[in-house]
């Protein structure tokens, strides 16, 4: 699933970018997959064709896609990409726990933690309905345009506009 944020400080092909990187890594996309068109996907994103082609210019760069010519964009191998994000994401993790350990957190408390937010989406909701399968859970492509209240930047608050001015 790809979403474009346009209140997201990133440009949009940055967005593209990462969207793919993870559906590679969640398995939604896998190797030898054809990417759809640069055409097709600026079409249905509602973007210019020089952004996607961009952002397909940057997974190719980073190994995530390769390029045959006339026949279009395919997926390599998604091991390489996993192996990436897994040190990446150790590394930052690593920052952490020196964090942590600095302020007086505790191993115990940041596995906690850890394990209870894996279970929810990081707002205290289920992640997923149970009737929601893997394929629909990561495939097809939704854009969130600015000012939907689609984004995760625009959760509510706790603040209720319309009753401000109820109150005497």
């Amino acid at each position: 699933m790809i979403l474009i944020d346009y209140k997201d400080s990133r440009p949009i092909y940055e967005q593209v970018v990462d969207k793919f990187r993870l559906l590679i890594l969640n398995g939604v996309l896998n190797k030898d997959d054809k990417m759809p068109s640069v055409r097709a996907l600026a079409m249905e994103l509602s973007i210019n064709p020089n952004t996607i082609q961009r952002a397909y210019n940057e997974l190719e760069r980073q190994g995530c896609i390769y390029t045959v010519k006339g026949r279009g964009n395919f997926i390599s191998d998604p091991e390489s990409l996993k192996e990436e994000y897994r040190r990446e994401i150790f590394g930052k993790l690593d920052d952490v726990c020196d964090l942590a350990d600095k302020a007086g957190v505790g191993a115990k408390e940041l596995t906690d933690h850890i394990e209870e937010r894996s279970k929810t989406d990081g707002y205290g909701n289920d992640e997923r309905d149970e009737n929601t399968s893997d394929e629909e859970a990561g495939s097809g492509i939704v854009v969130s345009e600015a000012g939907n209240g689609s984004s995760q930047g625009d959760k509510d608050n706790g603040t209720d506009k319309g009753k401000e001015g109820e109150q005497s």
